[in-house]
């Protein structure tokens, strides 16, 4: 990472919680935005320089956080997002997270474990630039049958023509990348992938495992390269036998 001062956007609409949130990134060495409501959030991001870490709030006056994250990466926004609410029930983990959230976090929260999420996604960045020699790929790039996929600049294409993935659908792609051939459990990639421990709705899993298959799959019905194994998972084949 380079010295430059990093930058922070705090969306939220309480008052008293988003003051304390801002002094404390500036007490770590952060500039600090605060919007109480998207449209002002939305305003920052388009008049700003750019921030490299998000802060949201789901329970905004004007728009959810589940709907303003959705649209930030439907405009091809790819910073970095942590959700804070009040709720903290497991089917909202999974939907803020499924709209391109980066992490989740419940109120009330330390602002220990804050930071330390703030950090680890910060570290992330640099995620795609590690595990040179991942199967199929060429560090940041993975490339099978008519696939492209660019790691580092999350282009991706199919028999050449550009397709938008979610940052939860690049990385369940990366963790396949970087396990091909091995058979990977659902609760694995629940962990490794979503950070659901112990989560007993494993068919988040098979709704994205359809998903990806549709976009890259000659026969959705008949994949050679995402493979269910039953009973026990799924596996990547980027090299499918052909004979």
């Amino acid at each position: 990472m380079s010295d430059r001062t990093l930058r922070a956007l705090i969306v939220e609409d309480e008052a008293n919680i988003a003051a304390g949130l801002k002094l404390n990134f500036e007490l770590e060495d952060f500039e600090a935005d605060v919007a109480a409501t998207a449209r002002e959030a939305s305003q920052l991001l388009v008049s700003s320089r750019g921030y490299d870490i998000i802060i949201l709030d789901i329970m905004l006056p004007d728009m959810d956080g589940f709907e303003f994250c959705r649209r930030l990466r439907a405009s091809g926004n790819l910073t970095p997002v942590i959700m804070l609410t009040a709720r903290n029930m497991p089917q909202d983990r999974v939907q803020g997270l499924e709209v391109g959230a980066d992490d989740y976090l419940a109120k009330p929260f330390e602002l220990a474990e804050l930071f330390a999420r703030v950090r680890s996604l910060l570290r992330r960045l640099g995620w795609e630039h590690r595990n040179e020699g991942a199967a199929g790929g060429n560090g940041a790039k993975l490339s099978f049958a008519n696939v492209e996929i660019n790691f580092d600049t999350h282009e991706v294409t199919v028999g050449g023509e550009p397709l938008e993935l979610t940052r939860l659908e690049l990385d369940l792609v990366r963790y396949f990348a970087d396990n091909a051939g091995r058979v990977i459990s659902r609760e694995e990639l629940l962990a490794e992938v979503w950070g659901l421990k112990n989560y007993p709705n494993t068919r988040t899993v098979d709704n994205f495992i359809v998903r990806l298959r549709k976009y890259f799959e000659p026969d959705p019905r008949e994949p050679v390269h995402i493979l269910s194994i039953r009973g026990a998972g799924y596996r990547f084949v980027p090299m499918p036998d052909v004979r």
